[in-house]
């Protein structure tokens, strides 16, 4: 009974988890691909300690165990060099193999290092507000909310910002993330290996709206690509800095939106919301002309 017991638990949980999809283990993207190796690799090796310990621990129990009076008895046993070596060697040599394969694989990773490609990086500013995700694209000009697109085997290089509370961006089928903060740019470069539709987050908590501050990332085909900017670039509204005042005002759930151009210097200006609080650094602003920082500073 007991064992039919354990077999319809082991079958129900199995039914249970089969909809789950764990993309940090199924990863679309090259960054993705070799972080999942990176922590199968350091989880293999510690196991190498871990399990022996688990399972002779048990034996010792069981072995020396009151009951048992066929157990040796040593009790003026102090020591065993073949022990000791085994005990300061086996986990020296693991952690020599993580902390060489660690340093150079974080250094391989790190998000503000460019990918080895042949092809151009296509050139993403992201802006986390409250709770949708901005993207701009500068050199094609034209922005999006919740939507990102790139095209397949393209290096992608993100600049990420924050136009409210400290947040991060991450897309967990193509690897990494990183933390989105106010007055602050960080980078992170990304591929897709695979065409399709993987969801990106927000990976830290920023208030009410953080549940629902999500979007969609279009893998695409250069050609599906190229239709997709086609569309953005149809769509009626203009990002500016009066409509952008509007859409960084907090929404819950908001919906996907297309802006067919966006102003120059618009992501410059929400970071200068917050490092150039000083005149000076408005005065700056108005010199160059640029409408976006001007009407920001205006504003402040």
């Amino acid at each position: 009974m007991r064992t039919l017991k354990r077999c319809l638990f082991i079958t129900l949980a199995s039914l249970l988890l089969s909809g789950c999809d764990f993309i940090l283990f199924n990863p679309k993207g090259q960054v993705g691909i070799e972080e999942r190796n990176l922590i199968i690799l350091a989880t293999a090796l510690m196991l190498i300690v871990v399990v022996p310990v688990i399972v002779m621990m048990f034996w010792f129990a069981y072995r020396y165990r009151a009951s048992n009076e066929n157990a040796d008895y040593a009790p003026d046993w102090a020591s065993s060099h073949k022990i000791e070596a085994v005990v300061w060697g086996v986990p020296l040599v693991i952690i020599i193999i993580l902390g060489v394969v660690t340093w150079e694989t974080t250094h391989r990773l790190d998000p503000y290092r460019s990918l080895d490609s042949d092809v151009p990086p296509l050139n993403v500013q992201v802006v986390a507000t409250d709770w949708k995700w901005v993207f701009i694209y500068p050199d094609l000009g034209i922005a999006t909310v919740n939507e990102l697109a790139l095209p397949v085997h393209t290096p992608v290089s993100f600049t990420v910002t924050s136009d409210a509370a400290m947040t991060s961006f991450f897309i967990p089928a193509l690897g990494g993330q990183i933390y989105a903060m106010a007055g602050m740019q960080t980078k992170l470069h990304l591929i897709a290996n695979e065409t399709g539709k993987f969801p990106g987050i927000a990976a830290n908590y920023n208030g009410p709206g953080f549940s629902d501050m999500q979007f969609n990332t279009l893998s695409t085909t250069p050609a599906e690509f190229e239709a997709w900017v086609n569309t953005v670039k149809s769509a009626p509204q203009t990002l500016d800095a009066k409509t952008y005042a509007e859409l960084a005002k907090p929404t819950l759930g908001h919906q996907v939106t297309y802006y067919a151009s966006v102003h120059d210097g618009l992501f410059q200006a929400i970071v200068d919301k917050y490092e150039g609080m000083n005149k000076a650094r408005r005065t700056t602003a108005s010199e160059t002309g640029n409408p976006a920082q001007n009407r920001m500073a205006e504003e402040r």
